[in-house]
């Protein structure tokens, strides 16, 4: 594929009359036509500062010999969308932006793309894409939000939706809520912790598709314009040596991203994207993978909302290549594999170091000798789920406790917040599902509700939805098989047990088999009957969370 299929010959006189009307020049078609898909909007904030990223990236690439060409990636903000019908249209954006970036890239022959996409599914929606029309490629994100200030501490949005449930619970005033409304997200960028779009935007740079600083570099830095720059010059260098996205992301690679992930304590959200990434590069990851990885993975930093670090603090302390630095001291990640500089990993990362060993545990002195994603399996999860342990309280790792029951997560936080949860419970929140939410949504809202409470060291909660990166405590989302497919969380009922073993990666509901026999014969399946849209069609073909929640075709 190449630009010149309509920029030389008579025959292609009619393509160059239409570059023409774009003000392009003879010269400007002679050169290579480079991509810049930008996902700036003015609803999510970590996309407001995109405009500029965009212009620094058409400048570089410019310097370079190349002619950019700007085009549009939607992206919705979870935490906008979050609590409420709107986040069911957020995981399944991750397959539109896919394929409206296919059909955009394909459709005019574009020598080499630069992806710029901050928020949760515009990330891995774009790398997905990347590894479809394989060519050169390469990743600037928005960058992070600075942290918050609230009494004296650095905060977050996390921070925010649990001063809602501290409110509930009459720890708050109404002028701490506000307080906290109007300083816990201080500047454009992406949310300041380790929530889902920093998980994939620093993983983005460890799969190699990303410079030095992707994940990390705060959004209103100067050095993210640099960034942007050196990254529009990078992709000329790609496009010369004709270096590819699948020539960058292979099976090396994504056992590098899932060992970072454990190292960085990443969003349980990466266990839906590396395999649908992987996927597009037709490698297949299993949630297996995740274990057998963590088991020898140690857990090096705690960022909010596991700890008390932010992005900010991560940048400082070396970044995402000083922690790859510290796991290469056990041999733990393949330096080996080629990357978006035309350089190895192992070539990248040499000489960094660790600034600060509060953020970035030294490999000998971790948090945990494990890493900070655990799958567990049972009867309840025969297939998998998934749980941030390094989020997750000392209590709160093995736990046995009484279910209480939700169809939907509006029935669930009504009676969180009306106090109809108590100490020790099990909260099961079923039927939000890829396809029978449909959407897979977020359960930020009652997680945050249950820990503002200060009830997240006793009670779990447990979902065939999915659960946000600023989730913190005993969360565990991704059930595999889900409700609507007739897994068994479909069959729980109000007081049954359920055992909780994150160590040992078991979940078990303490229920026999011939009462769970009889209890599929009386409990029907409650399919939503009254889909339209997109909604409808996505429910149809998509696949299981422990799969990736990709399309069927």
């Amino acid at each position: 594929m190449s630009s010149n299929f309509y920029c030389d010959g008579v025959d292609k006189a009619p393509q160059r009359s239409l570059l023409n009307a774009l003000g392009m020049t003879k010269e400007e078609m002679q050169r290579p036509l480079v991509g810049i898909v930008s996902s700036y909007n003015e609803i999510v904030p970590g996309h407001m500062n995109i405009d500029k990223i965009v212009d620094a990236v058409k400048l570089g690439v410019a310097m370079a010999g190349g002619t950019p060409v700007v085009f549009p990636a939607i992206a919705v903000c979870d935490g906008i969308a979050m609590g409420h019908k709107g986040m069911k249209y957020s995981l399944v954006t991750r397959d539109l932006i896919a394929d409206s970036t296919e059909c955009m890239a394909l459709a005019h022959h574009f020598d080499a793309l630069v992806m710029i996409p901050n928020c949760d599914k515009n990330v891995p929606g774009l790398l997905m894409a990347a590894a479809r029309v394989n060519v050169p490629t390469i990743f600037v994100s928005g960058g992070p939000m600075l942290a918050g200030h609230v009494k004296g501490k650095k905060t977050s949005l996390s921070s925010m939706f649990e001063a809602v449930g501290s409110y509930s619970a009459g720890k708050f005033t109404l002028e701490d809520v506000e307080e906290f409304e109007n300083k816990a997200c201080p500047t454009c960028g992406s949310c300041s912790g380790m929530y889902t779009a920093n998980s994939m935007n620093c993983l983005t740079e460890v799969l190699g598709m990303g410079l030095r600083g992707n994940g990390t570099i705060p959004a209103v830095y100067s050095e993210r314009i640099k960034l942007a720059k050196h990254a529009g010059m990078a992709v000329m260098e790609l496009y010369r040596k004709n270096i590819r996205p699948r020539d960058i992301m292979t099976e090396k690679a994504f056992e590098n991203a899932l060992t970072a992930d454990m190292a960085l304590g990443c969003s349980t959200n990466s266990m839906l994207h590396i395999p649908a990434i992987a996927n597009e590069c037709g490698i297949k990851i299993n949630l297996d993978m995740a274990n057998e990885i963590s088991a020898r993975t140690p857990n090096l930093c705690h960022l909010a909302p596991a700890g008390h670090a932010y992005m900010e603090d991560l940048n400082e302390a070396g970044g995402v290549y000083a922690v790859l630095n510290e796991l290469t001291k056990k041999n733990l990640i393949h330096t080996d594999v080629m990357t978006c500089t035309g350089q190895t990993l192992g070539e990248n990362i040499s000489g960094v170091i660790n600034k600060n060993h509060d953020i970035i545990r030294p490999i000998e002195n971790p948090y945990s000798q494990t890493g900070g994603i655990a799958v567990l399996r049972g009867n309840l999860a025969e297939d998998g789920c998934v749980v941030k342990r390094s989020a997750v309280a000392a209590e709160m790792m093995q736990h046995k406790g009484p279910a209480k029951v939700f169809n939907s997560e509006e029935d669930a936080i009504a009676v969180i917040r009306s106090g109809g949860i108590q100490a020790g419970d099990i909260v099961v929140i079923r039927y939000e599902g890829p396809a029978g939410g449909p959407g897979m949504r977020e359960m930020l809202s009652p997680t945050s509700a249950i820990a503002g409470m200060g009830l997240d060291k006793e009670v779990a909660l447990i979902t065939d939805g999915r659960f946000s990166g600023a989730t913190r405590g005993a969360a565990i989302g991704h059930v595999s098989p889900e409700a609507v497919s007739g897994g068994t969380i479909a069959y729980v009922k109000d007081g049954d047990i359920i055992s909780i073993d994150i160590p040992n990666h078991s979940i078990t509901l303490e229920v026999s088999d011939e009462e769970l026999a009889e209890r599929k014969k009386t409990m029907p399946i409650q399919e939503k009957t009254d889909l339209t849209g997109y909604l409808k069609r996505y429910s149809r073909m998509v696949s299981s969370a422990d799969k990736g929640a990709i399309i069927n075709y």
